[in-house]
């Protein structure tokens, strides 16, 4: 029946009492794009609503940006923005985690504050600003893009090789 989602045991009381702590309605978008970004996290808004209308079939790319703008005002959902890729959201909030990025796919994961504590690191000098936050973005490549450079590497030696 198109337009009722059903969630998975546990998850459905977490996200409803996610939104009523946080003073917003509880909407059948709301709880899709929460639900799914919680086993999805660092997805773009392209990728919640293609898998939210994958599971419920009604949600328009529009509701999901407007149900991730409220969420992420709320404090229930974060929006990280790594340099050259779309912005990317996630449900793990309330700490000062980092996170890794794949220069060549843009796979995303997670990397704990390295002290611990907010705000992670200390600039040297803070100019009058009250630091509450660092955000650091670690770049590299992923181990399954790590793979395909280097039997691309291997390809291209060997093909090399037989011009010589």
């Amino acid at each position: 029946m198109a337009g009722i989602m059903t969630f998975p045991a546990g998850d459905q009381d977490d996200v409803l009492g996610a939104l009523r702590a946080a003073g917003l309605r509880v909407t059948m978008p709301r709880q899709a794009v929460l639900t799914w970004l919680a086993g999805h996290p660092h997805s773009t808004a392209d990728a919640i609503g293609a898998g939210v209308r994958e599971r419920s079939g009604t949600v328009s790319l529009q509701a999901v940006y407007d149900v991730l703008a409220a969420c992420t005002a709320a404090g229930l959902v974060r929006r990280i923005e790594p340099a050259g890729h779309s912005a990317r959201f996630e449900r793990r909030v309330g700490d000062n985690h980092h996170h890794l990025v794949c220069r060549s796919c843009g796979r995303t994961e997670d990397v704990d504050c390295v002290v611990g504590e907010r705000p992670c690191l200390t600039p040297i000098d803070e100019r009058g600003f009250t630091v509450d936050e660092a955000e650091v973005v670690f770049w590299g490549l992923c181990p399954a893009c790590t793979a395909a450079q280097g039997a691309a590497a291997g390809a291209r030696s060997h093909e090399e090789e037989e011009w010589q």
